[in-house]
């Protein structure tokens, strides 16, 4: 696909993670939550949320997985600071791994901001909890999916055998559908904070994809001087 494209899948997704906020925000708003918390888009939520109830089974195993995907961002981390002691130059670590590492900050970043610009809160009271966490959108549905989905591409670089490629990538995208369809099987989220993660990760990953496409070019216009 050409650039073109790359920024206009993009730009479009960037702008539908927005629009979806002002739906969630603005649309079919209702106290439905616990303590009377108000959510958008209520009946839709409130129906997917009274058949599902509360599975802390699901909980439990999607907690698992986003500690699994944490550990996969921290891999790279560590191979990217080994690259820097051996070469002694932030500049020659992978392009890739550093774009990995603006990626994973720029999650960290929504997910504190989330946390103080509470969209929507929890459908249920967690166990030992009195009061509702933020849920919007879902952390572990937009961690996953931007580790594993970013992990699927920078995986082509660092395992040249085709076949350990494939397996590998095939974990990764396993773990990622587990991991968001668990997490709305859990009962601890809306069905739109799920939506959400998704919206936004796809727009986190197009732009990670979109930043490689040029640091590679730029790399190879270099070379050919």
């Amino acid at each position: 696909m050409q650039q073109k494209g790359k920024y206009a899948i993009a730009g479009i997704l960037t702008l539908l993670s927005v629009l979806f906020l002002v739906f969630v925000k603005t649309v079919d708003v209702a106290a439905i939550g616990p303590l009377e918390t108000s959510v958008g888009f209520s009946h839709l939520n409130g129906a997917v949320a009274d058949h599902i109830g509360l599975n802390m089974t699901w909980y439990k195993i999607t907690q698992f997985l986003g500690y699994f995907a944490i550990l996969v961002a921290g891999l790279f981390a560590v191979l990217g600071l080994l690259q820097l002691i051996r070469r002694r130059n932030l500049f020659k670590v992978d392009t890739q791994i550093l774009a990995a590492g603006v990626l994973y900050a720029a999650v960290i970043l929504l997910y504190v901001l989330f946390e103080k610009a509470v969209v929507n809160y929890r459908p249920v009271l967690m166990p030992n909890e009195t009061d509702p966490e933020a849920s919007f959108p879902s952390s572990h549905t937009m961690l996953t999916i931007v580790v594993m989905g970013s992990a699927m591409i920078l995986l082509k670089k660092y395992i040249r055998n085709a076949p350990a490629l494939l397996a590998v990538r095939i974990v990764c995208a396993l773990i990622l559908l587990v991991t968001v369809i668990g997490r709305l099987l859990s009962g601890v989220h809306w069905l739109t904070d799920i939506i959400g993660g998704i919206v936004i990760s796809a727009a986190l990953l197009a732009w990670f994809e979109l930043a490689l496409d040029r640091f590679g070019k730029a790399k190879r216009q270099k070379r050919s001087k």
